[in-house]
């Protein structure tokens, strides 16, 4: 399995194939809106619009398990990132990330990469997980560490040469 064999409802409600995303290189992120991590909208948004050009996209996952964060529905959510943050980086409909109602990406995304000490369970708002442009998942990265941080880990995928055509 690989990024390419989910798909998810965008924000605005259509289905979308992951593998759209075929050849670029993905960052992962389950996102929300009255989090104490929410600035890091900002930096999503600069690298998205800095590197999309190389091949890479920010995928945004609003989820509402944790604190009750993420309250709004899509609407509300798109409407929010969009006035306070410019977001135009992809957003999808809001997901669970943990649980027995885990989206099938994300109960991919956390037994590919699991977190400290193994664990699988996603701990909050702002996880990431870095997904190199065959679809597979190379990094996971916790809601403290900032997109300025993970900048070089992107870069470095970004470096590396493209995987041959396939027909």
């Amino acid at each position: 399995m690989n990024l390419y064999d989910f798909s998810a409802p965008a924000i605005t409600g259509d289905d979308t194939a992951l593998a759209a995303y075929r050849g670029q290189t993905c960052l992962i992120v389950n996102v929300a809106s009255k989090c104490g991590y929410t600035p890091q909208y900002t930096g999503l948004e600069v690298l998205y619009r800095r590197l999309r050009d190389r091949g890479f996209a920010v995928l945004g996952f609003p989820c509402d398990q944790f604190g009750h964060q993420e309250p709004g529905n899509e609407a509300d959510i798109l409407a929010f990132c969009t006035l306070n943050y410019d977001v135009t980086f992809p957003l999808f409909a809001k997901v669970e990330v943990n649980g027995s109602g885990a989206h099938p990406l994300f109960a991919w995304l956390k037994q590919e990469r699991p977190g400290l000490l193994g664990t699988e369970a996603i701990k909050w708002n702002f996880t990431k997980f870095l997904v190199d442009r065959t679809g597979n998942a190379r990094e996971r990265f916790g809601p403290g560490d900032t997109p300025e941080q993970i900048e070089a880990k992107i870069l470095a995928l970004l470096d590396e040469p493209a995987p041959p055509a396939t027909r």
